[in-house]
């Protein structure tokens, strides 16, 4: 904070000094906040970065829960605006047929080439769709994207001569910058390779909520009118995240599918759709960290309940669902929060904010 912006505020502003006015508090404690968030981020990274040297069973595990985190986060882009999608799986399986069609017709392909191939196809298919779909508000922009992956879903299920049906395609394992890896490599490889994409996405979606498409973005869901007031197209901001958020889905199928080995039409199947929207809401749509956090919890329940209790998880994961939305509507990103007493840092602010 420049002197000269500290001389600059009256000292009866907000007490009896410049130095102790509420504007200079909240700045200087939301920079705090940014601060604990980058070291937190840091932290996890290097975690993640050394699990196939310290928990090498988890790698296969922990690349899936990254995959499928970032469908999640393009979830939360959407829920930014108060639009909530029960057919944004279709975008998860376009991106994981894409890397199928290219390995099964080109032999050695590279890997960067299939994940290129998967964000054009569903950044493509996320633009045609949403000029439609964002016209709607509320349950009607849930209920058309539901339309379109149904429909999507059935042309897997019957075009079997192109798709394979109910069986799916199988996705060769392509190579890495020239490299052909043996199985235990590849997934060492393609490990990292979905870190290095799911850390730079935390940080460009971040970053993208904080700027003035990401406000605008919130304004969707406030007020409309003033939006356009303002100059801005609704309907735009909107098609923008809506983009954005397709794009994460299908770089999420694509790598998926790759971890899998395989593309099958339940990756467009509506519940696959509910389920990143259950993740979602688990995890807190309020921080990018949710997405991720979220995505841990339901398929370590998921694994663990089933390995237990046969038939079962689906009640286990309920039940948590419940209690969570219950005891912290924020999900988990709101009980961190709570535990690490950030919750009071925000409620003081907005207090003083009031006076």
């Amino acid at each position: 904070m420049s002197k000269e912006f500290l001389d600059a505020v009256p000292d009866g502003a907000a007490g009896t000094s410049a130095e102790g006015s509420w504007p200079v508090r909240q700045v200087r404690r939301e920079n705090a906040l940014m601060n604990k968030e980058f070291l937190a981020f840091i932290a996890v990274a290097a975690l993640l970065a050394a699990v196939p040297f310290t928990f090498n069973s988890s790698t296969t595990f922990i690349a899936m829960c990254l995959a499928k985190g970032l469908a999640v986060l393009g979830i939360l882009i959407l829920l930014r605006a108060g639009q909530v999608s029960f057919g944004h799986a279709m975008y998860f399986a376009i991106g994981a047929y894409a890397a199928a069609f290219l390995s099964s017709a080109f032999r050695g392909i590279d890997m960067m080439v299939l994940v290129a191939a998967a964000i054009l196809a569903s950044g493509v298919a996320g633009a045609i769709v949403g000029v439609f779909v964002t016209r709607y508000r509320g349950i009607f922009f849930g209920m058309i994207n539901l339309a379109f992956s149904m429909v999507f879903y059935s042309i897997l299920e019957k075009a079997f001569h192109i798709t394979g049906g109910s069986d799916g395609m199988r996705i060769r394992r392509p190579t890495l910058l020239g490299m052909e890896l043996r199985r235990a490599e590849f997934d060492v490889a393609i490990y990292y390779v979905i870190l290095v994409f799911a850390l730079l996405s935390v940080w460009l979606v971040w970053r993208y909520l904080r700027s003035p498409m990401g406000e605008a973005l919130r304004a969707v869901k406030t007020n409309e009118t003033r939006l356009e007031y303002v100059g801005l197209s609704a309907k735009s901001v909107l098609l923008g995240g809506y983009i954005a958020s397709a794009v994460l889905c299908g770089l999420g199928g694509v790598f998926m599918g790759m971890v899998q080995g395989l593309a099958t039409p339940e990756h467009a199947f509506w519940t696959r759709s509910s389920e990143l929207v259950f993740i979602a809401v688990l995890g807190g749509p309020a921080h990018v960290a949710g997405a991720f956090g979220g995505t841990v919890l339901f398929e370590a329940v998921r694994t663990y309940a089933a390995a237990l209790l046969d038939d079962s998880w689906q009640l286990i994961l309920g039940v948590t669902l419940i209690l969570i939305i219950l005891w912290a509507p924020g999900g988990m990103v709101e009980l961190f929060r709570r535990f690490t007493g950030r919750n009071r840092v925000k409620t003081t602010t907005s207090g003083e904010a009031s006076r």
